[in-house]
C-alpha cells in the first residue's frame, strides 16, 4: 500500500500556513476540515490552507506537496488510531469507535489517489468553495519532472560532491 509524505522544497510553508506540517509525516486531504466553511473564512492563511494544504497526520499541520512511498500495515494502523483520536478531541466525535470508520475511510481516500503513482511522485491539492460545498482536484508530478534528485531527500547535502 501507497500513501504520501510531506516534503519541503524551501521554507515557503511555514510562511504561508498558520501550522506547518512536519517534513516526513503521512499526510492526507483533511479537505474535512473545511467542511462548514463559508467565504468569509477564506482569508490569509486559512485560505492557504485550504486552498492548497494537505493535512499531515502527526501535527495536523498543512503542507504544499506530498511525495508517494510504500506505507508499512502498522503505520497504517498507527495512522487510523491518531486520525480517529483526531476526530474525538478536535471535533467531538462521541467515542474512537464511531470515529474509526471516518478515519480508515480518509486514510483509504488517501491510498487510493497513491495506488497508481510512482515512488516519489509528487502531489499538490487544489480546492475551491462551490455551492454544492468543497470541490478537490489533484496533480501529479512525475519524479523525473519534478527533479527530486536536486533535493537529496534521502541523504544529506553533506554527501554530495561539491561543483563551484
Amino acid at each position: 500500500m501507497k500513501l504520501a509524505r510531506a516534503i519541503h522544497f524551501d521554507e515557503s510553508d511555514t510562511r504561508v500556513f498558520h501550522s506547518p506540517a512536519r517534513t516526513g509525516e503521512w499526510c492526507i486531504s483533511g479537505g474535512f476540515e473545511f467542511s462548514n466553511w463559508s467565504e468569509a473564512d477564506l482569508t490569509g492563511k486559512a485560505k492557504q490552507a485550504f486552498s492548497n494544504g494537505w493535512m499531515g497526520c502527526e501535527t495536523f499541520g498543512r503542507v504544499s506537496f506530498v511525495a508517494v512511498t510504500q506505507v508499512e500495515p502498522g503505520e497504517v494502523e498507527a495512522l487510523t488510531q491518531a486520525l480517529a483520536q483526531h476526530f474525538v478531541d478536535i471535533y467531538g466525535a462521541p467515542s474512537l469507535e464511531a470515529a474509526r470508520g471516518v478515519a480508515e475511510g480518509e486514510i483509504a481516500h488517501m491510498a487510493e489517489l497513491c495506488e497508481d503513482a510512482t515512488p516519489n511522485t509528487l502531489l499538490t491539492v487544489a480546492r475551491e468553495l462551490t455551492e454544492a460545498g468543497v470541490r478537490e482536484g489533484y496533480r501529479m508530478i512525475e519524479p523525473q519532472d519534478a527533479g527530486l534528485e536536486q533535493f537529496a531527500i534521502h541523504g544529506s547535502l553533506d554527501d554530495e560532491p561539491h561543483s563551484h
